[in-house]
């Protein structure tokens, strides 16, 4: 933790009724001053003023009646809060939790990462104060600083950490105040607005054209060897199963503008060869419900996603079960079903051997077809209904806007 983040976070935490803060040279506790004396990040004050100075923790040193109760004062006024501050382990779930099977894999994983982000954060606070800190407004608006300052996490990172630290908090039935988040998301506004930080993630997909997809399924199979790899040849080939696969995968995710998730989930029963083309049947995945969608024959035999599944299927020989399983360095097919992570890293990898400049994700595909459908004159009802997504989906509409942008421009003809 730098210099500065420690002044910032001192300044949250030693917050006092006039707003001031203790902080000397050494770390330790020195004078109690006004925050407009020092050089301190004035961003995150107002965000902890309306909560901090009201809360009165018990101090280190009184004892303690009971595990799982702590007393201490609000507005002048004795309060008693019947749980110990997260993280604890012997904390039971809240009741009307969500059972963890309905929550999926994915985000459990994600909450996880976030809740040893938190532990991390915690613990240092705790080396600090010499106690365990309750989880209110001053710890979570010093969270948000510690991320940002420390982790040089992007906001909407740090947005979707402060869910997380939330969800699970109240998961194992700690209490975490509403007005703890309110000041925590108060003093996130400001970082929003800041290009540079906004600049720390990965933003937008870009959304790939079918002429990027050609090039990834033409490109040269020989994949070079990485600095520090264990292999002792220079290049090695990739199998033909391998090339077949990722052909079939690429032009089949872009044209049902699919998800990870989804194009992980297809099987090969779910994809009826027709006289016009494909129907496909893209299982629920995540809560979103199945859809049905019909993908049409391709203009280029490199890029056509029914000659593609095609071949790569009768190259597989599959007959039922997953559509897409992985392939070894042996050409060996596998039974299991090509992880969501699988499908990613065979797109990510492609765009790699296709020197494509821009950073191919998995959501580039779904980008892709909203984004040239709506160059080429198709109607933003039909791409809605092709991607799944929901008729007031901001995200879907910046892809129909990111497509019409040069449509009937406004300095297009008008004698310049």
């Amino acid at each position: 933790m730098n210099e500065h983040t420690d002044e910032v976070i001192a300044n949250v935490l030693h917050a006092d009724g006039k707003f001031g803060y203790v902080r000397n040279d050494s770390g330790g506790r020195g004078e109690t001053g006004d925050a407009a004396d020092h050089d301190v990040d004035a961003r995150l004050l107002p965000a902890a003023r309306a909560v901090a100075p009201r809360w009165t923790a018990r101090p280190p040193s009184a004892p303690s009646t009971s595990n799982s109760s702590r007393t201490s004062t609000w507005r002048g006024r004795p309060r008693c809060t019947t749980r110990r501050p997260p993280p604890c382990s012997r904390a039971g779930p809240r009741r009307g939790a969500a059972p963890q099977g309905i929550r999926p894999k994915k985000t459990r994983d994600g909450y996880a990462r976030v809740w040893a982000l938190w532990s991390e954060f915690h613990g240092s606070l705790a080396e600090r104060t010499g106690t365990a800190l309750p989880l209110t407004a001053v710890t979570l608006v010093g969270f948000v600083v510690w991320l940002d300052e420390v982790k040089k996490a992007a906001p909407n990172s740090i947005d979707r950490r402060l869910t997380g630290v939330t969800v699970t908090a109240r998961s194992m039935g700690a209490e975490v105040p509403k007005e703890a988040t309110r000041a925590a998301r108060t003093a996130l506004k400001p970082l929003k607005l800041d290009p540079t930080r906004q600049a720390r993630g990965r933003g937008q997909a870009v959304a790939i054209t079918p002429d990027q997809i050609r090039r990834m399924n033409t490109a040269d199979p020989a994949v070079p060897r990485k600095p520090g790899s264990r292999r002792h040849r220079r290049t090695y080939a990739r199998t033909e199963l391998a090339v077949l696969r990722d052909r079939a995968l690429h032009t089949l995710a872009f044209g049902i503008a699919g998800r990870s998730q989804e194009v992980s989930a297809l099987d090969d029963t779910g994809i009826r060869l027709v006289a016009e083309g494909l129907e496909v049947h893209v299982p629920s995945v995540k809560g979103r419900p199945a859809r049905d969608v019909v993908v049409a024959y391709g203009e280029n035999i490199e890029s056509c996603p029914v000659r593609c599944w095609l071949a790569w299927k009768d190259a597989a020989g599959l007959d039922g079960g997953p559509a897409f399983r992985p392939v070894d360095q042996w050409n060996c097919l596998s039974d299991r079903r090509l992880s969501p992570d699988g499908c990613r890293q065979a797109q990510t990898r492609a765009a790699e051997r296709a020197g494509l400049d821009a950073r191919i994700t998995g959501h580039s595909y779904r980008a892709g077809l909203i984004t040239t459908g709506r160059k080429k004159g198709k109607r933003a009802e039909k791409l809605r209904a092709q991607s799944g997504h929901a008729e007031n989906s901001p995200v879907f509409w910046k892809y129909v806007r990111d497509g019409e942008k040069w449509e009937d421009a406004a300095t297009d003809g008008i004698g310049l």
